[in-house]
């Protein structure tokens, strides 16, 4: 299995950021975790809220743990609330399933870690690493 490099975690946390300024989003904060749920990298831009280290790691951490990108536990969530309820009992609370835990897949498509996005709406924080991940030479899934 592929590793994201702390090379690459800052590629993709720069190129997000990046994009996030290019669409004139609010402040973001980027975590990038790697397929075990561990943090590599994370950033938050100035201004942005304390607190978004939180949401960031619950969005990757959800994507990662559940082999779910943010669209699609939210989607779950919605049909099926009680699973979501307690499959965030199994991890603590931990589980922020919205869009912008992004799923990272290697070059045979097998998932080697997740980001976390917040500090805008959910999608444009999915739209802003989605293209983070793209700019890094890796694929995701929102």
């Amino acid at each position: 299995m592929a590793d994201i490099s702390l090379r690459k975690a800052r590629t993709i946390i720069r190129k997000t950021l990046e994009k996030g300024r290019e669409m004139d989003l609010k402040p973001l904060s980027v975590v990038v975790l790697d397929a075990g749920g561990h943090v590599i990298a994370f950033e938050r831009e100035d201004t942005a809220a304390p607190g978004r280290f939180g949401i960031a790691h619950g969005k990757a951490h959800g994507a990662v743990m559940l082999g779910m990108a943010g669209r699609a536990q939210m989607a779950r969530a919605e049909q099926q609330a009680y699973f979501m309820a307690a499959v965030n009992g199994v991890y603590g609370g931990q589980v922020v399933p919205v869009p912008g835990g992004i799923l990272v897949r290697g070059k045979k498509g097998e998932v080697i870690g997740a980001i976390g996005v917040t500090g805008d709406t959910s999608e444009n924080d999915a739209e802003a690493g989605l293209a983070g991940i793209s700019a890094s030479g890796l694929e995701g899934e929102a």
